[in-house]
């Protein structure tokens, strides 16, 4: 006897990861949204100068403020994280080398 497949439950939609540090989460986004008005900035320097503020959140909030905060897209947003992450990462052994 064949086993008959069982139906998956309805695809459900996580439930939206919150900030731990609310407040640091909205300076961050209108820290993004002022530097963002600066014509000289790109959203790259935007990011970088907002993840200090973000950067022990967990990475879909870092991506959400990222997106609200710098205009960035979902997919961009998750790309910025991660190359944030590492341009912090390489700022810090630099720092380290030449000490």
């Amino acid at each position: 006897m064949v086993p008959t497949p069982t139906k998956k439950p309805a695809d459900k939609k996580p439930e939206p990861v919150k900030p731990a540090n609310l407040e640091n989460y909205k300076k961050a986004i209108n820290l993004g949204k002022e530097l963002s008005k600066n014509p000289d900035k790109t959203k790259a320097d935007v990011s970088r100068e907002m993840f200090p503020l973000i950067q022990d959140e967990k990475r879909e909030v870092i991506a959400k403020a990222f997106i609200e905060g710098a205009g960035l897209t979902e997919k961009g947003a998750m790309t910025y994280v991660y190359n944030v992450r590492r341009w912090i990462k390489k700022q810090k052994t630099q720092k380290n080398i030449r000490s």
